[in-house]
């Protein structure tokens, strides 16, 4: 499994977004900036993300992006699925699949179950919250 730069680029925006929204409204621009991502490139992340409810935008003078919701609610596992379209490992698992004519003799599927709940499971673990501390004591590797 690849992330894709969409995808991480997305948990980036919402960290820095989460780390300045204290003066409210974020300007993309800025966080382009910050972030060192085109602007052109985080306007398509972010059209996806207000579409999905994680961002609300305002226009003109003072407007920007915000958060909808607290950093501690946005799951990192959410936000990847959103932005990569499911993270199954193989696309039997992906959903709304067509189900496989091998599945009732195959004998890879519950391994590829098991590994589709690990990272599942593991990414659920963090949140925005989580990501926008500079310790990565939260970042245990053990599964």
């Amino acid at each position: 499994m690849l992330i894709s730069t969409r995808g991480r680029y997305a948990l980036r925006v919402l960290t820095d977004m989460a780390e300045h929204q204290a003066a409210g409204y974020v300007p993309l621009k800025e966080i382009a900036a910050r972030q060192e991502i085109s602007e052109k490139y985080l306007e398509s992340i972010v059209k996806a993300l207000v579409a999905d409810g994680v961002l609300v935008g305002l226009r003109g003078k003072g407007g920007g992006y915000r958060l909808v919701k607290a950093p501690d609610e946005y799951k990192v596992g959410d936000i990847l699925r959103l932005m990569e379209n499911g993270l199954a490992p193989v696309a039997c698992l992906e959903d709304g699949a067509q189900p496989c004519q091998h599945m009732a003799e195959c004998r890879t599927l519950p391994m590829w179950r098991g590994l589709n709940t690990v990272i599942n499971d593991y990414l659920d673990k963090f949140s925005i919250a989580d990501l926008m501390k500079r310790e990565n004591d939260n970042f245990d590797f053990v599964i």
